[in-house]
């Protein structure tokens, strides 16, 4: 475990992960890239507890979420089976155990603000806090795809799903979107990475 996850997160902070992860009965797993998660925890049938991590993630994403989940695993531990996934209980210990973490000789200093603020009340996902996930988004391989936020109105662009949509205006915080095959409505956050159709 030590050498596979020495790739996927901050060089210097191995040992402090590894601590964390002292338990007979947890497994972590490191998985192809699920478009819907970034990864998850489960407690197995066989009493075993397992986290499931992306393996396309940059190393900065990739430590918050298996920081995320190791808090799962902590408060299922010390609080029980019957508290709320992202409650109270979870939040408490998702924010003891990455503050370690927050500071500039594991993170890069633009991304230090970020964090701090979102963790004062850290979300089910990094990737609703849209501040956080455009600037960590930075750190990823680059690739054709298109923020929503950069769409323009009018425009088609395609789903990693194959659906098609055509580009609507800003509501508050998400942007419309029309789906072309059934005519429904979608909202989307502006992080959402979308391939743009410029032939449609």
């Amino acid at each position: 475990m030590q050498s596979k996850l020495q790739s996927y997160i901050p060089e210097n902070v191995l040992s402090q992960v590894l601590k964390l992860l002292e338990h007979d009965h947890l497994v972590v797993k490191i998985k192809n890239e699920r478009k819907t998660r970034h990864g998850d925890y489960m407690r197995l049938p066989n009493g075993k507890h397992q986290i499931t991590i992306n393996s396309n993630l940059n190393k900065y994403r990739f430590l918050i979420t298996l920081i995320h989940e190791i808090a799962h695993f902590e408060a299922y531990k010390n609080y029980g089976r019957f508290i709320k996934p992202h409650g109270i209980e979870w939040k408490r210990t998702f924010q003891h155990l990455m503050l370690p973490f927050l500071n500039p000789k594991v993170f890069p200093s633009e991304l230090l603000p970020l964090l701090a603020k979102h963790f004062k009340n850290p979300k089910a996902s990094s990737d609703t806090d849209i501040s956080l996930a455009l600037e960590l988004k930075k750190f990823d391989e680059p690739n054709n795809k298109t923020y929503i936020f950069e769409v323009p109105l009018g425009s088609h662009f395609k789903l990693y799903n194959g659906k098609i949509f055509k580009m609507g205006l800003k509501r508050v915080k998400r942007y419309e979107c029309i789906e072309i095959k059934t005519g429904r409505l979608y909202l989307f956050n502006p992080n959402a990475e979308v391939e743009l159709l410029k032939d449609y």
